[in-house]
């Protein structure tokens, strides 16, 4: 292709882009429902199965998505329009980045209002609120959070200006910048925390219920689990991997470098997990408490113990670095989209999806307390959105990019960007074209459909 560079510059180093891709894809999810779903599915039987379909569903789908963005240099529409264009496909392919990049807008929509929650709990932790609460003085409290509008409106708008501010100083002095300083400071706090959490007297049991091997729990809904977690975790069919890899150096090896992301997200997952357990099993908590776990159990479990606000408010501002760096990610495509094609500035660009997106989230605020009667399909407009982006939206992305990379992307453009010994190439075109979509597609179905 002509354009060799994106105009947006690109990654200072492959290991900028390895970590920016991680802050990415760990996020909420990583701290409290990957380790409690393999908790509940067979512990290490089920970190196999899930190791398996990151090889097969995750990683495959990863590199179509990097490689695409970095042959086109462009945002996710037209790295796809201009891909499909140079293959003798139809342009019409360029809908799938629409697709992408509006489910993050969605998707940020309300994680912002949940991003103010963590910076809520930042606050209270700082405080010594919860000391010595009790779990249901902890759950009126969080009650109260959510029927405050006025309080979350107030969160919700900071944890937007911190992320507009990072996206809007672009890709070397803000996302780079913000990437250097989080992602080492995430590493260090999970470090801590799992110091801490191997003081507990619950640390065996927390080992226990997450990697004793109970194969017994491998059902096929717990295949699902895992099939479903693996592509989800690693930000796919939002845009987002597209982006960033269209800010990659061409020397740089696709392979190595998703298969190190892949790495990275799943031990952040499983360490986070043994930094959580022990303290909930310490405290004779229920590990299953899902959202309740984060802001209710966990808040109370450290109100309890030795040292407990310390470590709470560093618990809370760790949960905060994963969060604010997953919403980085979920503006860049779009913001790399309104730069590339209508020419904005990039601040001009960043404040005004900002204050889009600002705007959704007041909706999304506001399905828990003034617009609790708003319902869609019978649903909040929180509950909605996720339903939507979640279960319909990415998945499907998943499916059309796995598609247009095996049958629509000439086998030599594809190689030329990933450089795979030509084994490994025919391996990775046959998941392309048959295992990754036919796998999504099954998480699609059920998804929609739930096993009974």
């Amino acid at each position: 292709m002509k354009n060799k560079t994106s105009i947006q510059g690109s990654w200072a180093s492959r290991w900028i882009f390895i970590l920016a891709a991680t802050g990415s894809a760990v996020g909420l999810g990583n701290i409290w429902k990957f380790p409690y779903i393999t908790g509940e599915n067979g512990g290490g039987a089920f970190v196999l199965v899930y190791l398996v379909c990151i090889l097969l569903v995750g990683i495959p789908i990863m590199m179509a998505e990097v490689f695409i963005g970095r042959r086109a240099r462009k945002n996710p529409i037209n790295a796809l329009t201009d891909v499909a264009e140079e293959s003798g496909s139809a342009k019409s392919w360029g809908l799938i980045g629409l697709m992408g990049m509006l489910s993050g807008v969605l998707i940020f929509s309300f994680y912002s209002v949940v991003g103010g929650w963590v910076l809520h709990y930042i606050k209270v932790m700082l405080t010594g609120e919860m000391n010595g609460i009790s779990s249901d003085d902890a759950g009126a409290a969080f009650g109260a959070l959510l029927a405050d509008p006025a309080t979350l409106l107030g969160w919700h708008t900071l944890f937007s200006i911190m992320t507009v501010v990072v996206v809007a100083a672009g890709i070397n002095k803000g996302i780079e910048t913000a990437t250097r300083i989080m992602m080492p400071a995430l590493f260090v706090l999970l470090i801590l925390l799992l110091g801490y959490a191997m003081t507990t007297g619950g640390f065996a049991q927390g080992w226990n219920f997450m990697f004793e091997f109970d194969f017994s729990k491998l059902t096929w809904n717990a295949a699902l689990i895992a099939l479903g977690h693996s592509f989800f975790t690693l930000s796919l069919g939002m845009g987002t991997i597209m982006a960033y890899g269209s800010y990659m150096t061409k020397e740089a090896s696709i392979g190595k470098t998703v298969l190190a992301i892949g790495a990275l997200d799943t031990l952040v997952a499983l360490v986070a997990g043994l930094a959580i357990f022990p303290i909930i099993f310490s405290n004779g908590m229920d590990p299953a408490a899902g959202p309740g776990l984060m802001f209710i159990s966990l808040p109370v479990a450290f109100g309890q113990m030795p040292f407990g606000q310390l470590f709470g408010v560093l618990f809370f501002v760790l949960v905060g670095v994963a969060a604010w760096t997953s919403a980085i990610s979920l503006l860049e495509p779009t913001v790399a989209f309104l730069v590339e094609r209508f020419k904005m500035k990039r601040i001009t660009a960043s404040i005004s999806l900002g204050i889009v997106v600002w705007g959704l989230g007041i909706a999304c605020l506001g399905s828990f307390n003034f617009m609790s009667d708003v319902t869609l399909f019978g649903k909040n407009t929180f509950d909605f959105l996720d339903y939507i982006t979640a279960n319909i939206m990415l998945p499907l992305g998943g499916i059309m990019i796995a598609l247009f990379a095996g049958w629509k992307v000439k086998d030599k453009f594809a190689q030329d960007e990933l450089n795979l010994p030509s084994a490994v190439f025919k391996l990775w075109n046959f998941s392309m074209k048959f295992t990754a979509p036919i796998a999504v597609a099954l998480v699609l179905y059920f998804l929609i459909n739930p096993m009974k």
